[in-house]
């Protein structure tokens, strides 16, 4: 299944998905500062509620995640690597507990993605390949409300210098952010997923 409930206890897992070797491991407790059941999750997971009745995450001991505040990785997001996170709450502005995560698979070579304006793939259109902290500025758009990625994994961020809530997107077509729980989301800066996910 790809995760695994423990009582404190800690293991490492291989996982293959679409042909890649991906190690990852996120640990979740039930309550803050590390109280409580817990829960090892080693890659994605849609519905944690089946699991713990609340979660917190504790600590990332391997690769990067995506952490929701909604199940079936919708709402809220917050980008997650190697560490500890005891206040995640406040540090990330989330509002609820984490109902899912995603693990994101390590990427080697190039990354492409194309931004339009408006949803659906309207209004003006740029192709990216490097981070950009401000769309106004770069390619005079006011603001980008849908994307196609060919390569590699992004955030995307509310506000110019990869600030304010962010959004995940790897390799497909997002011709609405409203469809991944983002209404009335629009996107000014980008910045690929370049951490060591090891």
């Amino acid at each position: 299944m790809g995760y695994q409930f423990t009582s404190n206890s800690t293991s490492t897992a291989n996982m293959s998905n679409t042909g890649m070797n991906m190690r990852g491991k996120i640990t979740f407790y039930e309550e803050k500062n590390f109280q409580g059941r817990s829960y090892e999750c080693m890659n994605d997971c849609s519905d944690m509620t089946s699991n713990l009745s609340s979660a917190s995450p504790a600590g990332v001991e391997s690769g990067c995640f995506m952490v929701y505040d909604r199940s079936n990785y919708m709402g809220n997001q917050c980008f997650m690597k190697r560490g500890e996170y005891s206040d995640y709450m406040s540090m990330m502005g989330m509002k609820d507990c984490i109902k899912s995560c995603r693990m994101i698979p390590m990427h080697r070579g190039q990354y492409r993605m194309k931004i339009y304006e408006k949803e659906n793939f309207g209004g003006q259109s740029h192709e990216m390949m490097e981070d950009c902290d401000n769309v106004m500025d770069r390619y005079r758009m006011n603001e980008c409300q849908s994307c196609n990625v060919m390569d590699g994994h992004w955030l995307m961020y509310e506000q110019p210098s990869f600030r304010g809530q962010m959004m995940y997107v790897r390799p497909g077509e997002y011709r609405s952010f409203k469809d991944m729980g983002m209404s009335g989301q629009k996107f000014m800066s980008m910045k690929r997923i370049t951490d060591s996910c090891n």
